[in-house]
């Protein structure tokens, strides 16, 4: 089955250092799909382990499987216009609509 249109929660706002999760979850999906997070139309890397030399400028933890995008804390930098992209390889994948995130 194809996913539906995801869910995502963002929030309008953050104070800089706070801790934000964004989600995105839809259910109709089978198999369950996996979720992409876009940061202004960009794709954000998935970010495993302590972090690398590549990337050293990365402050979220992205977990493809279950939607969640962390922030441990969050900078001015992380403003920006966030949504998410649920696919599980049926069908088309589906976006939600972009919500904007100001730090």
């Amino acid at each position: 089955v194809a996913p539906t249109t995801p869910v995502c929660v963002v929030p309008s706002s953050a104070m800089t250092g706070t801790v934000v999760e964004l989600t995105c979850k839809e259910t109709e999906g089978s198999p369950p799909s996996q979720y992409q997070w876009y940061k202004n139309g960009v794709a954000l890397l998935e970010k495993t382990g302590t972090g690398s030399a590549r990337t050293p400028n990365i402050t979220y933890t992205m977990n493809k499987m279950s939607g969640t995008l962390l922030f441990n804390t969050v900078t001015k930098n992380d403003t920006g216009e966030y949504f998410c992209e649920a696919s599980n390889g049926i069908g088309l994948s589906q976006k939600c609509s972009v919500k904007r995130l100001q730090v």
